[in-house]
C-alpha cells in the first residue's frame, strides 16, 4: 500500500508528479482529478482544470491552493500543469517502443494482456504501472481457479454452534475491488489476473463480459450481474508454448478482449542494471558474469525452457550472503549447479538431461570468461 501525505506535508508553490483521470464529478468545474502526489496517496484529491492535461499521462503540477476541510466541506488541492513526463517505469526494463504502446494503452482504458516467458518480469512491470499511475493493484493468481464463481468467490464449509454444517461464500480479491470501486469512485484499481491461461478455459468464460463492453460480472452471493465501474482496469499476464505444462488453450474470442503485448528478458546490460540496484553487496563485474551465463543459457537452441531473471537475482542472493562474499568467483559454478541448473528437469552431471546441458553451457562460459581475464 502507497504511504500517505498530510496537509502539512504541502504548500503552494510545490512541484510535484501526479497522473490525472476526467473527473467523474460533473458539477465540480474541474476537468480533471488524481489521488496521488509524487507516488504517495494525497490527503484531499488533486483537482486541475487546464485542457492541456492528457488522462493517464505522467505530469509535474505546482499547487497553486490547498482548500482545507474547515473552509470546504471535503478539502481539495488545486494545481497546475507545469508539464507532462515523460512514461518510465523505475525499477524494470521496458523495451523503448513496448513502453510507448503501454502508455497508449493505459490512456485509452484497454484490458492488457502480458505475454513473455517466467520469470521476465511480467508481475514487477504490472506492480509498477499500478504504483506509477496512483492505481490501487489486485493481485489475483488464476491457477486457483477450477469453476467460473471462484472468480469473485469461494466455497467455505464450517459448522455452526450446535455443529451442523454450513457453507458461506467468502468474497475472493477481485469482489472486494469491485464493490470498492463502486463505493470510490476517485480511486483506480488495476486487477493483475496472473496464470490467465492456467485455470480451465471454461471458467475464463465467466470473464468475457466483463473484458467487454458489457462491462459486467455474474455475482454468485447475490445471484446477479455486478457492473464493472470504469475505475477498473484489467491486466492479464500469461506463459504460452510447449514447455509450459498445467495451462489451458486461450481461444480468439477470449484473446481479442485484450491488446496482447509479447514482453522479454531484459537486454544484458539492463538485466546488469537492475541486479546491481538491487544487489549493491556485490561488484558489478560479478553480476556481469552472472548475467552472461544466463543469457549463453536463454540463446542455446538445444534447451527447450529459458532461464527467467528470478534466476540470476537468486544466484546474486547466495553470492552476497556472508557464507559466499569471502570466495565468491571460485564459489559462482556452485551456486548456479541450484539457481540456473535447477530449474531445468534432469540432474546437472547427466549430460542427456536438460540440467545437464545447462551445465556444460555454464561451464563453457565460465572457461572462456576465465581465459578473458
Amino acid at each position: 500500500m502507497s504511504q500517505k501525505l498530510s496537509i502539512e506535508d504541502l504548500a503552494v508553490g510545490t512541484v510535484m508528479e501526479t497522473t490525472f483521470w476526467a473527473n467523474p464529478v460533473e458539477e465540480s468545474g474541474f476537468r480533471f482529478r488524481a489521488t496521488h502526489l509524487d507516488g504517495k496517496r494525497a490527503p484531499k484529491v488533486v483537482l486541475c482544470d487546464d485542457p492541456r492535461v492528457r488522462a493517464g499521462v505522467p505530469a509535474l503540477v505546482k499547487i497553486i491552493q490547498i482548500k482545507r476541510p474547515e473552509r470546504d466541506d471535503r478539502g481539495a488541492i488545486v494545481v497546475e500543469l507545469v508539464r507532462h513526463q515523460e512514461f518510465k517505469l523505475e525499477g524494470v526494463y521496458v523495451e523503448p517502443t513496448i513502453a510507448k504502446k503501454l502508455q497508449v494503452l493505459l490512456e485509452s482504458g484497454q484490458n492488457i494482456l502480458l505475454d513473455g516467458p517466467q520469470g521476465c518480469g511480467k508481475t514487477v512491470l504490472t506492480r509498477t504501472i499500478a504504483k506509477n499511475l496512483g492505481y490501487e493493484f489486485v493481485f489475483f493468481n488464476c491457477g486457483a481457479v477450477v469453476e467460473a464463481a471462484d472468480f469473485l468467490a469461494t466455497l467455505h464449509l464450517r459448522a455452526d454452534e450446535r455443529g451442523s454444517p454450513i457453507t458461506d461464500f467468502v468474497r475472493t480479491d477481485i469482489l472486494k475491488c469491485l464493490e470498492e470501486a463502486h463505493e470510490h469512485g476517485n480511486r483506480r484499481y488495476l486487477v493483475f489476473l496472473d496464470e490467465f491461461n492456467r485455470c480451465p478455459e471454461p471458467a475464463r468464460n465467466a470473464l468475457m463480459p466483463a473484458l467487454d463492453s458489457t462491462r459486467k460480472l455474474f455475482h454468485p452471493i447475490r445471484n446477479t450481474f455486478i457492473d464493472i465501474p470504469d475505475n477498473v482496469l484489467f491486466v492479464a499476464a500469461v506463459n504460452r508454448g510447449q514447455q509450459f505444462s498445467g495451462t489451458f488453450g486461450i481461444d480468439a474470442a477470449q484473446l481479442d478482449r485484450f491488446a496482447p503485448l509479447q514482453v522479454t528478458y531484459p537486454p544484458i546490460a539492463e538485466e546488469v542494471k537492475l541486479l546491481v540496484q538491487r544487489h549493491p553487496e556485490l561488484s558489478k563485474g560479478i553480476i556481469e558474469d552472472v548475467v552472461d551465463i544466463a543469457h549463453a543459457i536463454r540463446t542455446a537452441p538445444e534447451l527447450r525452457a529459458s532461464l527467467s531473471v528470478r534466476a540470476t537475482d537468486e544466484a546474486c542472493i547466495y553470492l552476497k550472503h556472508p557464507l559466499f562474499e569471502s570466495e565468491q568467483r571460485r564459489a559462482l559454478p556452485e551456486v548456479l549447479k541450484s539457481s540456473f541448473c535447477g530449474r531445468f528437469a534432469g540432474f546437472w552431471d547427466d549430460a542427456s538431461t536438460d540440467a545437464g546441458a545447462v551445465w556444460i553451457v555454464v561451464e563453457k562460459t565460465v572457461a572462456e570468461k576465465e581465459k578473458q581475464a
